[in-house]
């Protein structure tokens, strides 16, 4: 069966092609010199796969356009190899006994693996610009534009998917992939209610907030002036909005809705494998290996294939480990450059000749800050992908799965620390790094680092995560849909408008004007599935992560996917080239990104709550320092006086030499000022720690810890309480087994105790 191709007869491999051809793939390339380098490479390649009993059909337009069809011995070796995986075959999309979409997979799989010269295969010709593109055709038949009409429109948005018409004709892969992306979207929507009545609560009390109102009513509070070259003294009742914007999101419900949102993450993951098994259950892939089909394929295309073991190498290892720390570093070192944008943004801001900038000088640069964050990513995010590929190939899988794994893991990682490196300095680091009046720290010993407003950093935490999510989801999906689009539209008006067989009057022919039709469309991207998914990863880290500090992520992520679903649908079956169907049964690593990212946002949250936040200092002073424990009194809110609690006292004679203090003073200030408040706990006389300091610091300590425990115990109850198989899908694999072996045991009663008892009664 696996004797070498060259050995079975051409003519005997034609007799078995049926009477309607088909072609299973496309080659196409442009005209080269007769004898030229390209043209001796390129017919090298044909013959190769003439060897193998392949038919090519050669047609000659403005490029030259190669048709293949495969033999049926190779799937007929595939089947025999595997056990005929196709057993559940669907009449109307198969080919002789072979799903149309296996068939695909088999072809593309045999054509990457022809070399012309050792290492010399398809893919690198394709970058000599020997061939241009190789693709299978969209096949003009019911199953297509059905996927046309009730897919792949964007009045289809609130219907559920055809996800067996799905993997009838783009096969396993990318139907799991807009199964989980469809599953996802639903679960985001109790998700996204949950983060809307947590951000409506904040609206229902906006002016309700004590802390707000002292803010507000602080006419008497002068706060030490932001930057060092003559920035100006500034009442603390400047930023009353801000104030009352920030308990929007920072209030009561804000640790209810962390610890939701956690148990949200679990469920969902818990969920999505009972929802996984049912689905892969109906197409009997339990007992298919992906190792054992690569080893099939490799014997199908080179009977002598030598077996490729697997190695690992510690030095190879180490050094890996060091490219990528290398790159983390780099990562990490653009994180900083933000940081001193905002830095020196705000000082040039404070002086602007634009009162509306003076008085928001903060905002304005950690707007501005947030969109060049942004363009870094765009940036980053190509030169990440570079970066990923090339530690790829030193590493040298041995199969196709073990490279998209590594690639997946490394490309997250980097993407990963692109987008939330500056999220988590905010966070976390922002206003606690900066020193003191008298003693801040400085970027090269010029630029102090910037502070906190009095009622905290998550307001800064949250206009940074709305900009980016927003500026993703909306500039992004619309070059995501318009550059293919336009691209499709230019192609095709530039194939009208040279359209030679017109003027040549010569009838056109129909197959030429199918290849041309897809040739026409857009190239699919080997990387286009893995570009979904990992863009759904990171819109998923910002919806779990710091959602404690952006409520409406959910909302945004639920409306962006509703159309991201049928915009992926409408690129792949209107505006690109058939993507080559490729077999799973599950997301992949994807599956181990999505829980490492729930443990993530477990912890973020926590920290988010504990240290950004201003909950824990709140609850402090309300239940230590509040008027309603020292002074029992019942009848005022206990928070009263907080604001005047939470700042320290700074004498403007210890200011050190750096500060240049403005030569005129503001218009309401009526005397010299001598002190100035910021936003610390600290001691008037030598600016050290108070013991409220200390407390507030064991407190959020505590917090964390109980938080941490609580919430992954939850997570842990949820994943034990859910089954990740639904009953109904042991029982129905159980049944396939029994009847199974009933069949085996049948058989074996036929083939040999039936024989013995017509013996017996011949004998008889």
């Amino acid at each position: 069966m696996l004797t070498p191709w060259r050995d079975d007869p051409i003519e005997q491999l034609e007799a078995l092609v049926p009477s309607s051809m088909k072609w299973d793939f496309i080659l196409v390339c442009d005209k080269h010199k007769p004898g030229s380098e390209k043209d001796a490479k390129r017919k090298k390649f044909l013959e190769e796969l003439e060897k193998k009993g392949f038919i090519i059909k050669n047609i000659e337009d403005k490029k030259l356009f190669y048709g293949v069809h495969a033999p049926s011995e190779i799937f007929r070796k595939y089947q025999c190899l595997l056990r005929n995986p196709d057993t559940e075959l669907q009449n109307p999309h198969t080919r002789e006994n072979v799903l149309i979409t296996t068939r695909i997979r088999i072809v593309d799989f045999i054509l990457q693996n022809t070399e012309t010269s050792p290492e010399e295969t398809l893919h690198k010709l394709i970058k000599k610009k020997v061939f241009e593109a190789a693709f299978p055709l969209h096949e003009q038949e019911e199953l297509r534009q059905f996927l046309k009409v009730n897919w792949a429109r964007w009045r289809d948005i609130l219907y559920r998917q055809p996800i067996e018409k799905i993997r009838s004709y783009f096969g396993e892969k990318v139907t799991l992939y807009f199964a989980w992306l469809g599953w996802y979207t639903c679960i985001l929507f109790p998700a996204a209610v949950l983060g809307l009545t947590q951000f409506l609560y904040g609206i229902f009390y906006y002016d309700s907030s004590q802390v707000s109102k002292e803010v507000c009513e602080a006419n008497a509070t002068i706060m030490c002036p932001l930057c060092d070259q003559k920035c100006p003294f500034w009442q603390l009742s400047d930023t009353c909005t801000y104030a009352k914007l920030t308990h929007l999101f920072d209030n009561e419900g804000t640790v209810l809705f962390a610890m939701l949102m956690a148990l949200w993450a679990t469920v969902f993951l818990e969920l999505w494998k009972r929802q996984r098994a049912e689905v892969v259950s109906s197409w009997e892939l339990y007992g298919w290996d992906e190792e054992e089909e690569e080893l099939a394929l490799q014997l199908i295309n080179n009977p002598k294939h030598d077996l490729q073991e697997n190695q690992h190498s510690y030095v190879r290892s180490m050094i890996m480990l060091l490219l990528v720390m290398l790159m983390i570093t780099v990562l990490i070192g653009i994180a900083h450059a933000l940081v001193i944008y905002r830095v020196v943004a705000t000082v040039v801001f404070t002086q602007s000749d634009f009162e509306f900038i003076r008085q928001w000088a903060d905002t304005v640069a950690v707007i501005t800050g947030a969109v060049l964050h942004y363009v870094t990513i765009i940036v980053m995010t190509k030169v990440n992908k570079r970066v990923a590929l090339f530690l790829c190939d030193l590493e040298k899988p041995r199969t196709f799965s073990e490279r998209e794994n590594n690639f997946a893991v490394k490309m997250f990682t980097f993407q990963f620390l692109t987008h939330f490196s500056s999220l988590i300095y905010i966070a976390f680091f922002l206003g606690r790094i900066n020193g003191r009046p008298g003693n801040y720290v400085r970027v090269a010993g010029k630029w102090r680092l910037e502070e906190c407003h009095p009622s905290g950093c998550i307001t800064d935490l949250f206009i940074q995560m709305a900009i980016i999510m927003i500026l993703k989801q909306t500039l992004s999906n619309f070059v995501e849909y318009l550059s293919p689009w336009l691209t499709y539209k230019f192609r095709m008006s530039c194939a009208k408008g040279n359209d030679h067989r017109k003027e040549r009057s010569v009838e056109p022919c129909s197959e030429l004007e199918e290849w041309l039709r897809n040739y026409q469309l857009n190239e699919v991207n080997v990387f286009s599935l893995f570009d979904e998914f990992l863009e759904m990863m990171i819109q998923y880290s910002f919806t779990t992560i710091f959602v404690a500090a952006f409520p409406l992520a959910p909302l945004l992520a639920f409306l962006n996917n509703l159309i991201e679903i049928r915009l992926d649908a409408i690129k792949m079956v209107r505006l690109q080239r058939r993507m080559v169907p490729r077999k799973t049964t599950d997301i992949g690593i994807w599956l181990q990104v999505l829980e490492a990212i729930g443990i993530l946002a477990v912890i973020c949250n926590g920290l988010v709550i504990a240290i950004t936040s201003d909950f824990i200092p709140m609850q402090v002073y309300k239940y230590t320092y509040s008027p309603c424990m020292l002074q029992n009194h019942t009848d005022i809110d206990c928070l009263t006086g907080y604001i005047n609690n939470s700042l320290s006292v700074f004498r403007v004679q210890d200011f050190e030499w750096q500060m240049k203090l403005p030569e005129k003073l503001p218009d309401f200030i009526r005397s010299e000022i001598t002190e100035c408040r910021y936003r610390d706990y600290r001691n008037s006389d030598d600016y050290s720690y108070s013991v409220q300091f200390w407390h507030v610091f064991a407190a959020r300590l505590a917090f964390l810890i109980l938080f941490e425990h609580v919430a992954l115990c939850i997570k842990l109850i949820a994943a034990w309480y859910v089954p990740d198989i639904p009953l109904s899908v042991k029982n129905k694999l159980l049944k396939q087994k029994y009847e199974k072996l009933k069949r085996e045991l049948r058989l074996d009663y036929i083939l040999h105790e039936a024989p013995s008892s017509s013996s017996i009664s011949e004998g008889e």
